[in-house]
């Protein structure tokens, strides 16, 4: 799978604890940034990921920041993002079962790495289950068409 990943300066630990784990289950990873310690806005990060998946040169995206929140946010503003903040297990499956979540948002401040990183392995493992909920996402997609204000 060809992941898009990338982090607000407070993520960066995570993100190559991540990367390292990333690799070991023989995934190809784009890492977006940031690179170095100093302070960062994520929208800047968030966008760079999703349009990586948004454009489809990358299966899912990654983002971490100190609560997930603000990229999931701002991930989200990205026409055909679905990023969904998880903080455990069952949040990471049911966004890909049900909501086919294509950006997975993490945050470093609540998340300790071994939790964070079995989130990541539910993520990437878990399949749509489709059916009704291609019903509902196909309603998502209707009100991103609509911009609705």
């Amino acid at each position: 799978m060809r992941i898009a990943i990338g982090c607000d300066h407070r993520g960066r630990a995570l993100k190559k604890a991540i990367k390292g784990l990333l690799a070991e289950l023989g995934h190809e990873c784009t890492d977006m940034g940031t690179y170095r310690a100093k302070s960062v806005d994520y929208p800047d990060i968030a966008a760079k990921v999703a349009l990586q998946v948004s454009k489809d040169k990358a299966d899912r995206g990654i983002l971490i920041c100190g609560t997930g929140i603000g990229m999931c946010i701002s991930a989200n503003k990205v026409q055909g993002i679905r990023a969904a903040n998880c903080n455990g297990i069952f949040s990471a499956r049911r966004s890909r079962e049900h909501n086919d979540a294509n950006v997975l948002c993490l945050g470093s401040d609540i998340l300790g790495e071994v939790l964070a990183l079995d989130v990541v392995k539910t993520y990437l493992s878990t399949k749509f289950a489709g059916e009704r909920h291609q019903r509902r996402l196909d309603k998502i997609s209707a009100l991103e068409r609509k911009r609705i204000r």
